[in-house]
């Protein structure tokens, strides 16, 4: 764009960009990701995990069932209904390498609802079943260890 302004035969070049309206509209979108930022974080946040005393890392490329407190099922973070586990599990193993399932519940979870699952995991062709849960600090296994011996 060239403005150009005459006084008598002088002319000026007018080589500036306002970048007011741009700074606005990137302003606007920060505000707008901020606020629906939140809501793109998992669904898992509603599990409360069970403490253990020791076990192993657990790989995120298996196929995870979650269970929510209320018996609400996700697949790999995709809710799912509870008839629908097993053959949601029967078309998952067939992308997948391992042949294990994981099962995240939280821990007022009802065991029939584990059961659920692994009769699930089963029928659908999986040959191992992984527990997860949260390990305990150490300062918590040692409060156990006294708790017990004492």
């Amino acid at each position: 764009m060239n403005f150009s302004s005459s006084k008598g035969n002088k002319r000026q070049t007018f080589n500036e960009i306002n970048i007011t309206p741009l700074t606005d509209i990137f302003l606007v979108l920060l505000i707008i990701m901020m606020v629906i930022a939140p809501s793109f974080q998992s669904i898992d946040n509603n599990i409360n995990m069970p403490n253990i005393n020791s076990g192993l890392a657990i790989e995120q490329k298996n196929a995870t069932v979650s269970i929510t407190k209320d018996g609400s099922f996700y697949l790999n973070e995709k809710k799912i209904d509870s008839e629908s586990l097993e053959e949601n599990l029967s078309e998952l193993i067939e992308k997948l390498e391992q042949k294990e399932v994981v099962v995240r519940a939280d821990k007022d979870t009802k065991s029939s609802e584990i059961m659920k699952v692994m009769k699930a995991a089963q029928n659908a062709g999986f040959e191992k079943l992984i527990v997860a849960g949260e390990p305990l600090t150490n300062a918590e296994q040692k409060d156990l260890k006294e708790e017990v011996e004492g």
